[in-house]
């Protein structure tokens, strides 16, 4: 069984000066705030991401972007975490809110299943997620052109095919929500409605009445 070790945040400043903190500290943030990507759960994929970011006066952050990574879900649930910590940071008078921060999100995991898992195989694993990224552009594409007329029977056919080879079923699509509701509890708007938006563009109705709700 897999267990979640840690995930932990630090950040970095260049600067001598008093820097931004946030509430309770960094580490306990992640730990209530965590939701380890699936992806990379399954196959024990763990490592560090680096986020950088500002913080305005009023402990917002703004312009964060990945700047390393291992280009699979952890990259998002990093960049996620750093959004989420928006307006929490307490900022020290004087600060030049021009400064980058440097946020690395360390993720572990560890457990029976994990133990015996090889460098190849992560390498692999990270390889076949980064293809299957690349399908799952092909599929959104045509659930956007359908929703404008564009499209053949024959089309929607190898869509499906496609589909069931990635796994997007309903029980996975039910997960995407489940996740994208957890995201709503923890006042992550923005990463829900990007599950939910997932799950439409999978051509699914599931999450279609919390669009509604929550993503206009």
């Amino acid at each position: 069984m897999k267990k979640i070790l840690a995930a932990f945040l630090l950040f970095l400043v260049f600067s001598v000066k008093a820097q931004p903190v946030i509430k309770n500290g960094l580490e306990t943030f992640i730990q209530e705030n965590l939701v380890y990507p699936e992806f990379s759960l399954k196959h024990c994929i763990q490592g560090k991401v680096n986020i950088s970011f500002k913080v305005n006066l009023l402990g917002e952050v703004y312009t964060s972007k990945v700047t390393n990574g291992p280009g699979i879900d952890l990259d998002q649930e990093a960049l996620r975490l750093i959004r989420l910590s928006s307006g929490q940071w307490q900022v020290p008078p004087g600060y030049d809110t021009t400064y980058v921060l440097i946020a690395p999100v360390n993720f572990k995991v560890s457990g029976d299943d994990c133990n015996n898992v090889s460098i190849t195989d992560v390498r692999k694993s990270i390889a076949a997620y980064q293809a299957d990224n690349a399908l799952t552009d092909v599929i959104i594409n045509f659930y956007r052109n359908k929703a404008e007329g564009k499209y053949s029977e024959a089309e929607e056919a190898r869509i499906n095919a496609m589909k069931k080879e990635l796994g997007y079923d309903d029980e996975y699509l039910q997960r995407r929500i489940e996740a994208g509701k957890k995201k709503l509890k923890q006042k992550d708007k923005q990463g829900a409605c990007e599950d939910f938006l997932f799950v439409k563009n999978m051509g699914s109705s599931l999450a279609d009445e919390l669009l509604v709700i929550y993503c206009k």
